[in-house]
């Protein structure tokens, strides 16, 4: 029998971005419950649910009437306590220019100047009334905080809401946008030791998104934060990475796996998935020796690339790896090998193999 054809591809180097996924959900950066804060029937809501708002746009109004007869109470005895106000700071200044001419006794000049200082911490008590008055008022609108989307109204109008109501609706920030995803402490430590510097620095980690339907997320994302502690019941730090999400495909709760990536690609080993075996001892390859005969070679296997996986040891450059018809060769047998090429995978920008050379 002639020896069986197999396909073969030259391992060799290339540069690749080592990457780790992760499981991780969508978190808006803002997120806030509309709570009113004064007690009325809800008179109007001026927006249409799941719109997207700007910073200070009207979303309820609150009935009014009550809250401005209030404020109008108010200003009136601000009115009146200012009048008294004036009127004993007349009283005391006639007094002191006629104690001066002995004509009234002392004793009344101190009864008009505490008369004075009365009236005029009740102007000061019956300004800050009006104030709150004023401000009880103006919470009878309620506004946008931010700039985002708002969800459904809890209350239709004419509903009797107050503090103790509960949220009257929820409005979230759409971009930028957090993804949060658990990080065992196990691996920051080993990535940790693998520098050499003890400490990863975030803007050397680029972080991309694969979405629940198996597409790409367009955007690329940057660590900005990480917990402070570790989860004791799974022993986990939560990291976070914030990614710009101007088409709004990105919302608060979604499901979305993460992938680290460094940021410099580093020159790795790469080989074709496809030519790995496995049997008791681990992952192995076939290559082709000398006088066209394969050889088993056990490998260390890293980090995956598309259809491409980075070999750690047991392989070196300019290897000739069996790809195709791996299932028809045993170890010493002899071969005939012919180049194949493995096509590129363009989610992990992968090149072509390079052809082998007998």
């Amino acid at each position: 029998m002639p020896p069986p054809a197999v396909g073969v591809v030259t391992a060799a180097k290339r540069p690749v971005s080592a990457g780790v996924t992760f499981v991780g959900r969508v978190q808006a950066v803002n997120k806030v419950d509309l709570v009113a804060r004064v007690e009325g029937f809800l008179k109007q809501r001026a927006y249409t649910e799941g719109q997207e708002v700007k910073a200070g746009d009207l979303l309820f109004v609150l009935e009014k009437d009550t809250y401005q007869a209030a404020v109008d109470q108010a200003q009136a005895n601000l009115a009146s306590a200012q009048a008294n106000a004036e009127n004993a700071r007349q009283q005391a200044d006639r007094a002191r220019e006629l104690v001066r001419s002995q004509n009234i006794p002392q004793s009344t000049v101190d009864e008009r100047e505490a008369a004075e200082k009365s009236t005029a911490a009740a102007v000061q008590q019956n300004q800050a009334a009006l104030e709150q008055a004023q401000i009880n008022l103006g919470y009878t609108e309620i506004r946008a905080p931010f700039d985002g989307r708002v969800g459904i109204s809890n209350f239709s109008v004419g509903a009797l809401v107050g503090p103790s109501s509960g949220a009257l609706a929820t409005i979230v920030s759409q971009d930028p946008i957090y993804v949060t995803f658990p990080v065992s402490d196990r691996f920051i430590l080993d990535v940790q030791q693998a520098t050499g510097t003890g400490r990863v620095e975030p803007q050397d980690v680029v972080v991309r998104l694969m979405l629940a339907n198996g597409s790409q997320y367009p955007q690329v994302g940057k660590i900005d934060f990480t917990d402070v502690k570790v989860d004791q019941n799974t022993d986990t730090l939560t990291v976070r990475a914030v990614f710009p999400n101007p088409d709004r495909t990105l919302t608060d709760g979604q499901y979305a796996r993460v992938t680290a990536e460094r940021k410099t690609p580093v020159e790795s080993l790469v080989i074709p998935q496809r030519a790995i075996l496995t049997d008791q001892t681990g992952n192995y390859v076939l290559v082709v020796g000398e006088g066209d005969k394969a050889a088993a070679r056990h490998i260390t296997t890293g980090a995956s690339q598309g259809a491409d996986v980075v070999v750690q040891q047991g392989l070196n450059d300019g290897d000739v790896v069996i790809v195709d018809g791996v299932q028809k060769v045993r170890p010493g047998q002899q071969v005939n090998p012919a180049p194949t090429t493995q096509p590129a995978d363009p989610a992990q920008g992968a090149a072509p193999a390079q052809p082998a050379g007998k």
